[in-house]
């Protein structure tokens, strides 16, 4: 029996994530965001209108999908994840989708994911390009075998700083529930060890062979 896909972060990449999970016949989804929809964040996520402004994004969202697919379960869960909640928080679900904007929030939720063995898909984007892993706990190259020595902070701007275009994290989470997808349904995401990159410029793919890293900090 499906126990759910969580979805963490409902914006430019879990909005469209959502949404395709719904429209691919998930039967439960966990909405998991602290924000509010704000007037700049409508043009690039599509679950919210003028009329959300200043509204919780997962509330929003879930009410959203509850009406276009009248079977689907949805929870919204109104807090921010971090290393107080997120293992009560994501426990119980077939796997994790980070929707997140940071790599702090990345790196917590590969972590909680570990500890908990749930599968991960990694999600995440910036100007032009987007970048996709699965991440099957014990089995296949987590978040840290990429990133032994995480860079500092003003290393790694957010999308939010540094600006994404909208057609990005569009195919990164329609891609994203793919994975989601497969992993729900029992079997090995395309993305387990392979690095998936898009670039905005060419609307094009790359794929990067990962391997687990021995001496990486969270899964070694």
């Amino acid at each position: 029996m499906s126990r759910g896909l969580a979805v963490v972060g409902v914006g430019g990449l879990g909005a469209p994530a959502a949404a395709a999970l719904a429209a691919a016949g998930t039967s439960r989804l966990t909405l998991v965001d602290h924000d509010v929809v704000e007037d700049s964040n409508l043009p690039r996520q599509p679950l919210y209108g003028t009329g959300d402004v200043g509204r919780p994004k997962a509330v929003v969202a879930a009410e959203r999908l509850r009406r276009a697919h009248p079977g689907l379960s949805v929870d919204a869960v109104v807090a921010r994840v971090d290393a107080g909640s997120a293992r009560d928080v994501l426990a119980g679900h077939d796997a994790i989708l980070d929707g997140t904007d940071g790599l702090d929030a990345k790196v917590l939720l590969n972590e909680t994911a570990l500890a908990l063995g749930t599968p991960l898909v990694h999600a995440g984007a910036i100007g032009f390009e987007g970048q996709l892993v699965s991440i099957l706990p014990r089995e296949s190259a987590c978040l840290r075998c990429l990133f032994v020595e995480l860079p500092d902070a003003d290393e790694m701007p957010t999308c939010q700083q540094a600006g994404v275009l909208g057609p990005v994290v569009g195919a990164i989470g329609l891609a994203a529930a793919r994975e989601a997808l497969a992993i729900g349904s029992g079997r090995r995401p395309p993305l387990a060890d392979r690095l998936a990159i898009f670039s905005g410029r060419t609307l094009g793919w790359r794929t990067i062979e990962l391997r687990r890293h021995p001496r990486c900090p969270a899964c070694a």
